[in-house]
C-alpha cells in the first residue's frame, strides 16, 4: 500500500467525523447563510482547528461568499476547502543545504520523539545521505539505549555518553564526529522537556551554543514533535517551546489515532510554524514529508 493510501486510511477517523459533518451541513441548507456559517465554525472548533483558526477561516468564507455573490451550498463548500488549503500554506522542506547539516529534535516525553528520529534517519539514508544520531537525552533513564536500538535497526552510527552526562558534551563529541567523518546529517535527540523545567530549557540553549561554535556554517533545523491525539494541548506545548527556542518545523505524529486532524490547520494558523512531517502509522516509512495538496486530497476526496 502506497503512502497516499495509508494517509487516506490514517485520516479516516478525521474524514468520517469532521468532513462527514461538514458535508452534512452543506446538504441540509438550501442556501449559504449566516446560520450555516455558524454551524461550520462549531464543527471546525470541535475538530481541533482551534477557536482562532475557525474564526479566521469562517470570516474569510463569509467575505468570499459576499464578494463573489455565492449562495449555493456546493459552491460555498468548494470555497471553504480552498480557504483551508490556503491557510495550511505551501510545503516547506528541510534545509539540509550543507554537509554536515544538523536537525535538533525536541518535544515532551510520550509524543513519539525517539521513533520519529529513527524514521527520519531511515528516510534520509534512503535518499542517499549519511546520517549520525546524537543521544543527548541523558536525563531519562535508558533513553540513549532505546535510541541505540533504533540506530542499529536503521544502520546509522550513534554518539552517546553514560546516563546523567552533560548533554552539551554529547553534542560536542557528535559535532566533531560528523566533521571528521564527513557525515551529511546529524540528528540530535534531546530530553523530553516540560516548560516548567527551566534547567532543561537552559540545557537546550547550551547545546545550541555548542553547535553554533563547533559547526557555525551548518544548516540547522529545530523540529518539534507533537502528538496529534492531544489536540489543543499540543498547540499549548508548542507555544511554550517557541518562547524558548526558534522552531523551524513540526513533526506531527499519530494522525491515524485521532478524529481531530484539524490540528494541522491549527498548527499553521495559530503558530505560524510549518508542519514538515506527518506520521500515520508504526512502520519505518510511515513518517513522510508533509504535502498540503496530498493531505487536502486525502481528507476531502469523496471517492
Amino acid at each position: 500500500m502506497g503512502f497516499f493510501e495509508r494517509l487516506k486510511q490514517g485520516l479516516k477517523k478525521t474524514k468520517d467525523s469532521v468532513i462527514g459533518q461538514i458535508n452534512g451541513v452543506f446538504k441540509s441548507f438550501s442556501k449559504a447563510d449566516e446560520e450555516m456559517l455558524e454551524e461550520l465554525e462549531e464543527i471546525l472548533i470541535a475538530s481541533d482547528v482551534g477557536i482562532g483558526g475557525a474564526e479566521k477561516i469562517i470570516g474569510k468564507l463569509r467575505t468570499n461568499l459576499k464578494e463573489k455573490k455565492i449562495s449555493e451550498p456546493e459552491e460555498a463548500k468548494a470555497e471553504l476547502f480552498a480557504i483551508i488549503e490556503e491557510v495550511i500554506g505551501e510545503d516547506e522542506s528541510l534545509n539540509l543545504s550543507t554537509s554536515p547539516s544538523v536537525i535538533f529534535v525536541i518535544g515532551v516525553n510520550g509524543v513519539g520523539k525517539t521513533t520519529s528520529i529513527a524514521k527520519l534517519a531511515y528516510m534520509l539514508k534512503n535518499e542517499g545521505k549519511t546520517v549520525a544520531l546524537a543521544a543527548a537525552d541523558t536525563f531519562r533513564a535508558a533513553a540513549a539505549d532505546q535510541l541505540e536500538i533504533w540506530a542499529e535497526r536503521v544502520g546509522v552510527p550513534i554518539i552517546k555518553h553514560t546516563e546523567g552526562s552533560d548533554p552539551a558534551s554529547v553534542v560536542y563529541d557528535a559535532a566533531n564526529y560528523v566533521k571528521s567523518r564527513k557525515i551529511d546529517v546529524l540528528i540530535v535527540d534531546t530530553a523530553g522537556r516540560l516548560h516548567v523545567k527551566k534547567n532543561l530549557m537552559d540545557e537546550l540553549a547550551k547545546m545550541m551554543r555548542v553547535l553554533e561554535r563547533e559547526l557555525p556554517d551548518a544548516a540547522k533545523e529545530t523540529l518539534l514533535v507533537l502528538d496529534a491525539v492531544t489536540g489543543q494541548n499540543a498547540i499549548n506545548q508548542a507555544k511554550e517551546f517557541t518562547g524558548t527556542t526558534e522552531i523551524t518545523g513540526i513533526i506531527l505524529t499519530k494522525l491515524d489515532g485521532t478524529a481531530k486532524g484539524g490540528i494541522i490547520i491549527s498548527v499553521k494558523s495559530e503558530l505560524g510554524i510549518p508542519v514538515k512531517f506527518i506520521g500515520v502509522g508504526e512502520q519505518m516509512d510511515d513518517l513522510q514529508p508533509f504535502c498540503a495538496k496530498t493531505f487536502i486530497k486525502a481528507l476531502f476526496d469523496e471517492q
